[in-house]
């Protein structure tokens, strides 16, 4: 490291020999002792001890400077004998052996009277193996066995608490591996991250994560309102022609699958007095999974927000867990290839991404970059409200259709007209990134998803307006009937699009890409786009559920079935990314535009349907009822009449009623996650801080060697045949004996090179 590509070499030389060495040899005892030092050993353990002398080195005159080293040889002989392993003599064996034997009872009667969690803190700090480890602490357990009774029964109580305490860490981790050992994909998520980087891995990860909520809706809303519904079910006389498959209309209307086939009656078994209030049960379970998908959306981002933005590791891009954290319990071959090919993946993304960020554009570049930029937004906003406008027109427009044609595929028209516009625009989109240029192509997902999200909640948004404002009011019968089978024709006709995109559209580009036109090569996964299609259909299925029960079911199918023919696409069609980049944050970005707008979006528009129409007049559990929310009322109304039951009524009126509560509430929520905020800067700041402090520091050291290097220097000038009689000795000699060397205390540190041989 001192002197670049020549090999160097470190000369340990002793002088003021004790008079027990004076029997050494006479050649020994002219000559001060040294040996060669390999420098990749002791450089790493010595730099630290050279602080103990860097300001004697620097400030004392020439004539202390033996004092200095005297000094000096005393934290150095420590780590020498630390790192260097030389051959040594059977009394220099016992003696180690000793010292090593009063070392661990000194260790042992020092963690004997901590507890029990700072013990164990203790012995896992300890630079030892695992087995070394277990033997310490049965040693301490030996130890502590043999203390007087009064102090172990004092420490029972103690001692089981632990003993609890250890047994449900076991039971946790022992849950926790057997999850992960029955995790769903697992092997193919990691070919995928080994093959495709994190990146493309995020959008499997979501869709798996969405894939959990759907099961979760779907066990919910079939144990509290299909079962129920099915014991007090009358048969179908509808015919089935599989046509219903595709629109869902015709043998699906008088199914448990829409809000038109459940009672408003309550269910009774029996004589039992027991009854299933089923207007309850349908708005308190529906409110439930909205409620619960709140909860965990918040916590999901809380998760991914602490593990990708506030922990500081991430700041380090991993280079630790990188290169220093084999997982050396991996032994089959290609478990091995997969977990290099995962490690040396990440590590392109980190280079990557450190390469780009040390980017810089000159102002022309910046204002070119910028015109691009503004030019793409105003062109992409335009294309979105022209769509907008066209999708409410088509929806009037369809209505009008029906009336006029009865053929049952008429239904289809408006979920393929906008269908066509959900797979044409994003890819118009996508061609924008020709102009634009982004250089982290994580901003290029970034704003492909702002651009998209506005484009589909948009036209969500607009089709909500019509379902709500026009067919809800249009004195249809059984309205909720008609706007589920619409959304089941949209959630449909977009994964049969989906299909097609990917069993046609990609694949015919990968024939065009590598037969006709050579120049394009293998497209790249299309992060943002293909995200985009999953928030889309999770939000159709939210405002849906409430129209149709079994929708979470319906999603979970197709989720299932999406993510074997994205892997299969992915896997035939497409080549890994050009530009290697890090995705450790997309998936808390994923979320939260599934929360803002999608999930906040449903809420709004489940709020404005429970508490302002009016509910079907011939169909349906709130059949007759002004308001959805009458149903609630009338039940508070009955428990006030009930002592019992006052706090339920405490609770909705002041908490749940309240808008103070739920103002409250925001403003709570905003506090914390501006603390969040908060505690990222500044640990941003803290990461940046410590960064330059350890160059500095690293010019410190460096600063030192030379001047220690001076200082040898000129010694070897001022005694030039000191040096030639050291170099035949050093010749003479084994580079690595140390054996008499570890009995003298008096070290000094001197550096030469190979090539002073022959200048001397």
């Amino acid at each position: 490291m001192l002197s670049g590509d020549r090999v160097n070499e470190i000369v340990v030389e002793v002088e003021n020999v004790p008079p027990r060495v004076e029997s050494l040899p006479s050649s020994i005892q002219i000559f001060p002792e040294k040996s060669r030092v390999n420098p990749t050993f002791g450089m790493v353990s010595s730099i630290s001890d050279i602080d103990v002398i860097d300001s004697q080195v620097c400030r004392h005159s020439s004539d202390t400077k033996h004092h200095q080293l005297l000094q000096f040889s005393a934290s150095l002989t420590d780590s020498l004998s630390q790192t260097l392993h030389g051959p040594e003599g059977p009394g220099t064996d016992a003696s180690c052996a000793s010292a090593e034997a009063s070392q661990g009872q000194k260790l042992i009667a020092s963690l004997i009277p901590m507890t029990s969690r700072d013990r164990i803190k203790t012995i896992r700090n300890q630079p030892r193996t695992m087995e070394e480890k277990r033997k310490l602490r049965k040693a301490v357990d030996k130890e502590r066995s043999k203390q007087c009774p009064q102090t172990l029964e004092l420490r029972c109580c103690a001692q089981c608490l632990n003993s609890c305490s250890r047994g449900f860490r076991r039971s946790r981790n022992g849950v926790s591996e057997l999850l992960n050992t029955t995790s769903l994909w697992q092997k193919t998520l990691k070919v995928i991250g080994g093959k495709f980087g994190t990146s493309v891995l995020s959008y499997f990860n979501f869709l798996k994560w969405l894939l959990k909520f759907n099961i979760f809706s779907f066990i919910v809303n079939f144990s509290f309102l299909v079962i129920p519904q099915l014991t007090v079910a009358e048969k179908n006389t509808l015919p089935f022609t599989g046509l219903e498959f595709f629109t869902g209309a015709g043998y699906f209307r008088d199914t448990v699958m829409y809000y038109g086939f459940y009672t408003n009656s309550s269910i009774r078994h029996g004589g039992s007095g027991i009854s299933y209030n089923m207007q309850l049960a349908y708005l308190f379970t529906i409110g439930a999974c909205l409620i619960i998908c709140f909860f965990s959306l918040l916590f999901s981002m809380a998760k991914y927000f602490r593990n990708n933005f506030i922990n500081p590791h991430i700041y380090s891009r991993g280079i630790a867990k990188l290169i220093f954290c084999w997982d050396f319990t991996v032994t089959h071959e290609k478990a091995v290839k997969l977990k290099q090919k995962n490690l040396s993946t990440e590590i392109r993304e980190n280079l990557s991404e450190i390469r780009l960020e040390n980017t810089k554009l000159t102002f022309h570049q910046q204002l070119t970059r910028l015109s691009a930029h503004v030019a793409a937004w105003l062109v992409s906003t335009g294309v979105a409200i022209a769509c907008c406008v066209a999708v409410y027109y088509l929806a009037e427009y369809n209505s009008e259709f029906l009336k006029t044609h009865r053929n049952p595929g008429a239904v289809l028209l408006l979920p393929f007209l906008v269908s066509c516009i959900n797979l044409a625009v994003p890819r118009f989109y996508s061609m924008f990134r020709l102009v634009e240029r982004f250089e982290l192509p994580r901003h290029q997902v970034y704003v492909l998803l702002i651009r998209n999200i506005f484009l589909k909640i948009s036209i969500i948004g607009i089709l909500c307006y019509y379902w709500l404002n026009i067919v809800a009011l249009s004195g249809e019968e059984c309205w909720e009937t008609l706007i589920g089978q619409e959304i089941y024709r949209l959630l449909l006709m977009d994964f049969v699009f989906s299909l097609a995109d990917s069993f046609l559209g990609e694949f015919l580009r990968r024939i065009i890409g590598k037969r006709f036109i050579t120049s394009l090569g293998l497209q790249e996964f299309d992060i943002a786009r293909n995200v985009l299609e999953l928030i889309y259909a999770q939000t159709l299925v939210w405002i849906g559920m409430f129209f149709c029960p079994l929708l979470p079911f319906i999603q979970m199918i197709t989720l299932f079935i999406m993510f074997y023919v994205k892997n299969v696409s992915l896997m035939v069609n497409f080549q890994p990314p050009s530009k290697a980049w890090r995705a450790s944050q997309m998936m808390t970005f994923f979320i939260f535009l599934l929360f803002f707008p999608s999930f906040t979006g449903v809420l709004c528009t489940l709020a404005i349907t429970i508490w302002r129409l009016k509910p079907s007049a011939d169909c349906g559990p709130f059949r007759g009822l002004p308001a959805f929310i009458h149903s609630v009322y009338g039940w508070i109304d009955t428990l006030s009449g009930r002592p019992g039951y006052r706090w339920v009524v405490w609770i909705y009126h002041n908490l749940i009623g309240s808008v103070h509560f739920f103002f409250i509430l925001t403003l709570i929520v905003l506090i914390i996650t501006y603390l969040y905020w908060q505690i990222t800067e500044g640990r941003k700041i803290m990461i940046r801080l410590l960064h330059e402090q350890i160059i500095n520091e690293g010019k410190d050291k460096m600063f030192l060697i030379e001047k220690l290097v001076k200082l040898q220097d000129t010694e070897k000038r001022a005694n030039p045949s000191a040096l030639i009689l050291e170099r035949r000795e050093v010749e003479q000699q084994d580079p690595f004996d140390l054996g008499e060397q570890a009995a003298v205390p008096d070290l000094r540190l001197r550096q030469s090179f190979q090539d002073d041989n022959s200048k001397a």
